[in-house]
């Protein structure tokens, strides 16, 4: 027999459905909660629902976006021939935070893995390839992770673009095999870029 309240289980197993989250921290998360003022608890809640409200993806390279297009995407001080490919939203946190690149990014979304059933056409590659002739770009980096996954979905987008006259790099394999971005110290993601290879 558990003696477990079902709420405080509730609120625990919600914590454990974010990423890098397990029992121990979701536990120590919704006691937390627990013990936090009602307003600041209330406010917290707000933000949340807000999150969901207000943000959504940018139409030109589907980063986080408050309206139709991003940030970076509507600043004109970025170079628009270069288009840096990443993964995830999150992944452009990790260039912007080292502030070496002043191109433009464009976010697949994912990566290919046919074990689990994503393919082409669950990223966002087709807009990528409208982007290179509507913008005239001129060189896209190839900035997946160093995973099977990563290296599959770099190959088969430097297959695509292949035709178009556009010059394809990847970041340079001082990045650990198998790692994310997230994880990557910024002097070596700094030098990634410095060093990225031709494709």
């Amino acid at each position: 027999m558990s003696y477990e309240l079902p709420v405080l289980r509730a609120l625990i197993d919600h914590f454990k459905r974010m990423p890098g989250i397990g029992e121990k921290t979701a536990r120590r998360l919704a006691f937390a909660i627990l013990y936090t003022d009602r307003e600041e608890v209330e406010d917290f809640a707000k933000v949340l629902l807000r999150v969901k409200e207000r943000i959504g993806f940018c139409s030109i390279c589907g980063n986080l976006a408050e309206s139709d297009t991003c940030r970076i995407c509507n600043d004109p001080r970025r170079e628009s021939g270069v288009v840096c490919i990443v993964e995830r939203p999150a992944d452009i946190y990790f260039f912007e935070k080292i502030g070496n690149f002043r191109g433009r990014y464009h976010v697949l979304h994912g990566l290919l893995s046919p074990l689990d059933g994503v393919g082409a056409g669950d990223l966002n590659i087709e807009n990528l390839e409208a982007r290179i002739e509507r913008e005239g770009i001129e060189e896209v980096i190839l900035a997946t992770s160093t995973s099977v996954e990563g290296d599959t979905t770099a190959l088969y987008i430097s297959e695509i673009l292949k035709g178009t006259g556009v010059r394809i790099t990847r970041l340079a394999r001082g990045i650990p095999m198998g790692s994310t971005l997230e994880y990557i110290n910024g002097n070596t993601l700094a030098k990634a870029f410095e060093t990225r290879e031709e494709i």
